[in-house]
């Protein structure tokens, strides 16, 4: 019995490095796979990642690079077709909402393939968004979708999809931050670079509607006004680097892309993050740390919810509320049910369920992980 899972970028192997730990370690017997798409290829944003979390070497490179949404996603679905047609898998596991997911999904739906989607029934309600478009699709052909909130159950059932097919399991994100922690907290990496924990802004963007167009600069011109007052790290993704001058913002400490112990430990020990990723959303409401969002919205509610992060807008004018992130005590640290490091177990469990392993099989994993 084959299984198959699915990675492509950086978030994708966060979240399934455990996933596939849990089921080679609880499923022995069967044949794991992992297929690497290359929709992130280079060493900082793919690499570095696979070795830090301990992934085993993909039996598959499909090297699909970048391009257009179309393109990408097409040249995965075609190298994807040949793989899934030569190993006619049990079930395919796919993560998040990329491009690599989309083309997954819909590769498997044509070849009645089943698979399970890892981080199901997230919605920001933008379907200008592509990773809108990427994780309604993903959910609404999969036999297995794996949550990790209320919320996401909620907008599951709410667009018809049957119950039996939604499993909460909570977030194998934290699942892998959890493994990682004692290494992560003991780095210090903030000496690296001259700051004391709690006494700095951490910075991640990445997304077109902020770093292709104009809003940029506006951006940058507000966090160097931050660092007038408090330090600003700044590690750089590869598709911002490009329209970065740093020359112009000299009190803005700009570096390279950062492994993921590494980001871990600057996120773990700084003051406030300003960012428009989901992941640093949830990774931040684990670590306590507070989080601004520099988006309208956000398909993570839970953080909101629970006071842990706070949505900006796509306004850069309102970043110096970061700033009271530093004023008074910081609010007493809430994490979510079942965000435990544990989630993957929880998988284990329902995947050898779906696939019909002997009754015994499965009672010893319930009665041990669920």
């Amino acid at each position: 019995m084959t299984l198959v899972y699915v990675v492509g970028a950086r978030p994708n192997f966060v979240k399934m490095a455990p996933v596939v730990a849990a089921l080679r370690a609880r499923l022995p017997r069967s044949r794991h796979v992992v297929v690497h798409t290359g929709q992130h290829y280079d060493a900082e944003m793919s690499e570095l990642f696979l070795d830090e979390l301990e992934i085993p070497e993909p039996a598959y490179r499909l090297g699909v690079g970048s391009g257009t949404h179309a393109k990408q996603t097409g040249r995965v679905m075609s190298a994807f077709e040949d793989v899934v047609a030569s190993l006619r898998p049990a079930l395919v596991l796919v993560p998040g909402d990329v491009n690599s997911t989309l083309a997954a999904a819909l590769v498997c739906a044509k070849l009645s393939i089943p698979y399970a989607h890892v981080e199901s029934g997230l919605r920001s309600f933008d379907r200008s968004m592509p990773e809108e478009v990427n994780r309604i699709v993903a959910d609404e052909f999969a036999e297995l979708l794996f949550t990790h909130s209320d919320e996401a159950i909620e907008n599951l059932l709410a667009e018809g999809i049957a119950d039996a097919r939604i499993h909460r399991v909570g977030n194998t994100m934290i699942d892998t931050l959890v493994r990682f922690e004692s290494r992560f907290r003991a780095l210090n990496v903030g000496r690296a670079h001259g700051v004391k924990r709690g006494e700095y802004v951490l910075v991640t963007l990445h997304r077109p509607s902020l770093v292709d167009g104009e809003l940029l600069d506006e951006v940058l011109a507000r966090l160097d006004e931050i660092a007038r007052e408090l330090p600003v790290i700044f590690p750089v993704h590869p598709r911002t680097a490009a329209r970065v001058d740093g020359e112009r913002w000299p009190r803005i400490r700009f570096t390279e892309p950062l492994g993921y112990l590494e980001f871990l430990s600057l996120e773990a020990d700084a003051g406030a993050v300003l960012t428009d990723s989901g992941g640093v959303q949830e990774e931040t409401t684990y670590l306590g740390v507070p989080c601004f969002t520099l988006r309208s919205t956000t398909e993570r509610p839970v953080t909101v919810r629970l006071g842990r992060n706070t949505l900006l807008g796509l306004d850069p004018a309102r970043i110096p509320e970061v700033l009271t992130a530093f004023a008074g005590e910081r609010p007493a640290r809430v994490v979510p049910p079942q965000w435990d490091g544990r989630a993957s177990e929880r998988i284990a469990v329902a995947v050898a369920e779906f696939l019909g392993l002997p009754r015994e099989e499965r009672a010893m994993l319930e009665e041990r992980f669920a």
